[in-house]
């Protein structure tokens, strides 16, 4: 066998033993996660549910800031040229959060200013509302995992302490093992929740940013009907 096949050979063997060591890894990761007791089970449900949450979310808002990209120039060059069939057309097609209040303002438009004001302030409070729609559950989550994570462990250690009373005597090994994998359930709890806590601020923070751009935008779409000749 010559120098370059026995290199190869090596090279083989020890991607193997990687390949091997992960998937072990992996699996004793998986084990110890389902030795932290039945409260594993409502942990992992939230995780899913805050992940679930999250990305919806997140997709829903991102599409409501990009759709809405230039409307507002369409809206105004429509408006000033006095076709508002036109203008309402361009923010039905739309279909953003943006277009559907600029549509209420649109179609009041002949009425006192007052009137357009309080209806683009309804439709935007309607739409916030919809994309504030479940981000309190992530709030909730984030709160509730790391409590259920203590939970468990108060639990693992109750159970520790009843062994060690029934078998007369304290074993230290057992006891500080025992400990061991009930702290598991306090670790999954505590990153769930921060997983959570996360989310919900990010989500937070993006509702915000296109809250503040539809409050300028509706500024701006007031000022304009209210220019003289408009």
């Amino acid at each position: 066998m010559s120098f370059m096949q026995e290199m190869d050979s090596l090279n083989t063997v020890q991607q193997q033993a990687i390949e091997l060591a992960t998937t072990e890894e992996s699996l004793n990761m998986i084990q110890m996660l389902m030795k932290g007791g039945w409260i594993m089970i409502p942990i992992t449900f939230l995780l899913f549910l805050a992940l679930v949450i999250f990305f919806e979310r997140y997709i829903t808002i991102r599409k409501a800031t990009k759709s809405d990209t230039g409307l507002m120039s369409h809206v105004k060059s429509n408006v000033m040229s006095g076709r508002l069939d036109a203008a309402i057309s361009a923010c039905r097609s739309s279909n953003s959060a943006l277009g559907r209040m600029l549509q209420k303002g649109l179609s009041r438009v002949g009425r006192p200013i007052k009137d357009i004001e309080g209806a683009i302030e309804n439709a935007g409070k309607l739409e916030v509302s919809k994309l504030e729609k479940n981000i309190n559950i992530l709030g909730i989550i984030a709160g509730i995992a790391p409590m259920m994570g203590f939970v468990g462990t108060i639990f693992g250690v109750i159970q520790i302490f009843r062994e060690v009373e029934i078998a007369g005597g304290i074993d230290i090994g057992t006891v500080s093992g025992g400990l061991y994998v009930k702290m598991i359930a306090s670790a999954s709890g505590l990153t769930v929740g921060i997983l959570a806590y996360i989310g919900y601020h990010a989500l937070n923070m993006m509702v915000e940013r296109l809250i503040l751009r539809m409050e300028t935008e509706a500024v701006e779409f007031i000022d304009l009907l209210d220019e003289p000749g408009a």
